[in-house]
């Protein structure tokens, strides 16, 4: 074994984001505890550049960068919006094994593939193929959250299976098995079961007090498909513009002050647009770097149901009005939010019958909410992938 492995191991960690930047957040924030706990991170991007991300702590390759070209990922484009081609693609690949190589790294984690990312397999697929040929081989896991998408496609299960137990070691699931198991969104958890470890989910650490106070933050995550959710947000602000006329259990202060934070793949006129028709007791932004300690201060959240997104809901203690993405039949965010509806941890408007009026009575309905049970997931994932990682080398 050589002494990398037993004092800074090498980590080679590899994430495609297609659409919002939450594939993208949860790795860094395995990248950064991975870092922290001495290993050598190099962090290999393939989306478009998120300021901020992956962090300093990382070594960090950008690949030419690719998107997905609908809501739908059914297909790929460039930066510009092009179509990817097949050259485009062998570019790719060479860039991404020669990364690899000079690397050579202990560990290679690829986060969501198999299960996911299937529309990269033209660059994974030759990296995996030659890591299987190598004598002195690096341990490969897959990062994955806890709820997946659910498959319509025949085959696709089996497929995933054969690819894990052809090439991967581990399955490093970041979700807490109380609250998600494999099994719950991927019918052949159990031929992989060897290799399934759970880790908690991949929180953030505890936000510091927030230095600006709002009651009510609305975010749209990386904010490419967030938009009918702010600026039925904003409605809401100018709709609930004074004391409610039932008794809340706490005091607020009227007007109630907002924040609306687009994420910053909004596009511009959107913005513009949004941000000329606030009034006064509304803020918008496109990005708060201090979202987690916003959180923290806010009487209410008002988001999607993205994994990233939950868990700094969580960590804050703050209580979720939840809008799950289903866009593309996208059905993992449904799963979480109903589960923590469940739990009294959230309320839930689904996406098909948001409106400016919905948004509105949900908002009243979530203020009025207290006597929320405590919060008891496990949040500290990124600390025990270091520990687990480290386990196993």
């Amino acid at each position: 074994m050589t002494s990398s492995r037993t004092a800074s191991p090498r980590v080679f960690f590899y994430v495609q984001h297609l659409l919002g930047i939450g594939h993208l957040a949860r790795a860094s924030r395995i990248a950064g505890a991975l870092a922290a706990d001495g290993f050598e991170v190099t962090v290999v991007t393939g989306g478009t550049p998120v300021p901020g991300f992956p962090g300093p702590q990382v070594r960090h390759i950008a690949l030419p960068p690719i998107t997905a070209s609908n809501a739908g990922f059914s297909g790929l484009a460039d930066i510009d919006g092009n179509p990817v081609g097949d050259a485009f693609k062998a570019n790719r690949r060479d860039l991404l094994l020669t990364a690899f190589r000079e690397n050579r790294p202990d560990i290679v984690i690829i986060e969501a593939f198999p299960f996911g990312r299937r529309q990269v397999r033209f660059e994974l697929l030759p990296l995996l193929d030659e890591i299987a040929t190598m004598d002195d081989k690096p341990m490969v896991v897959t990062s994955l959250r806890d709820i997946l998408q659910e498959r319509s496609k025949p085959g696709r299960d089996e497929e995933t299976v054969a690819v894990l137990k052809r090439y991967f070691d581990r399955v490093l699931v970041h979700g807490d098995p109380s609250f998600a198991r494999l099994e719950d969104t991927f019918p052949l958890a159990a031929e992989i079961a060897d290799k399934v470890v759970y880790t908690g989910l991949i929180a953030a650490p505890p936000p510091a007090e927030p230095t600006e106070r709002f009651d009510i933050i609305v975010s749209a995550g990386g904010g490419a498909v967030g938009n009918a959710l702010i600026r039925a947000g904003l409605e809401a602000a100018k709709s609930i513009d004074k004391p409610l006329s039932w008794p809340l259990s706490w005091p607020l202060s009227w007007p109630l002050s907002w924040a609306l934070i687009t994420g910053p793949n909004l596009p511009q006129s959107d913005f513009d647009a949004i941000s000329a028709d606030a009034p006064d007791h509304v803020s918008v932004y496109r990005f708060r770097p201090d979202f987690a300690s916003l959180l923290k201060g806010a009487r209410l959240s008002v988001s999607q149901a993205g994994y990233n997104t939950v868990c700094d809901i969580l960590r804050a203690g703050c209580h979720p009005l939840l809008i799950p993405f289903t866009a593309g039949g996208e059905t993992e965010q449904t799963v979480r939010a109903e589960r923590l509806e469940k739990l009294g941890l959230a309320h839930v408007l689904t996406e098909d019958a948001l409106s400016p009026a919905s948004m509105t009575q949900a908002i009243e309905s979530a203020l009025e909410a207290s006597g929320r049970p405590p919060q008891t997931l496990d949040l500290d994932g990124a600390h025990r992938t270091a520990e687990i990682l480290r386990g196993l080398l």
